[in-house]
């Protein structure tokens, strides 16, 4: 095993899976990729943007993010181990499954948080799509 794809939500407790990932990269001697999927720009996908306002929050939302990637590998690196953070936009489910395969990656390490039944109906759980549709072994690391 030579590189770990972690997916990073900003929006649950990921110290414990970043923790978890640490453990198999030590272990194998693995690099870790640290993915953040952020929805796309207004302007990609032909919607209209709005006032300069609304873009200057946006740009200054994707700075953040991306700092807290690059803070997060360079605690790993500090540790010893090899990190890169990327902050990709488009599709969450797509976007993890590409970068999977463009990276070439033996393991997607991955969050899951329980959530209410009809939370899943509507929306379902990125977690479990990527356990149906990745060929890539994928570590589910509960967060709750």
């Amino acid at each position: 095993m030579k590189h770990i794809l972690v997916a990073i939500d900003f929006d649950t407790n990921e110290q414990k899976l970043l923790n978890v990932a640490f453990e198999f990269a030590h272990k194998f001697k693995a690099k870790l990729w640290l993915i953040h999927i952020t929805a796309p720009d207004p302007e990609f996908v032909g919607y209209d943007v709005g006032p300069q306002y609304i873009r200057d929050n946006r740009a200054s939302e994707l700075k953040r993010e991306h700092k807290i990637l690059q803070d997060y590998a360079n605690d790993l690196e500090k540790k010893g181990i090899k990190a890169d953070g990327l902050l990709i936009q488009g599709a969450t489910i797509d976007m993890i499954m590409e970068e999977a395969d463009t990276l070439n990656v033996d393991l997607i390490a991955i969050g899951r948080l329980e959530h209410s039944f009809l939370y899943k109906a509507f929306f379902g759980s990125v977690t479990e799509k990527i356990v149906k549709t990745s060929d890539i072994p994928v570590l589910v690391v509960p967060l709750d």
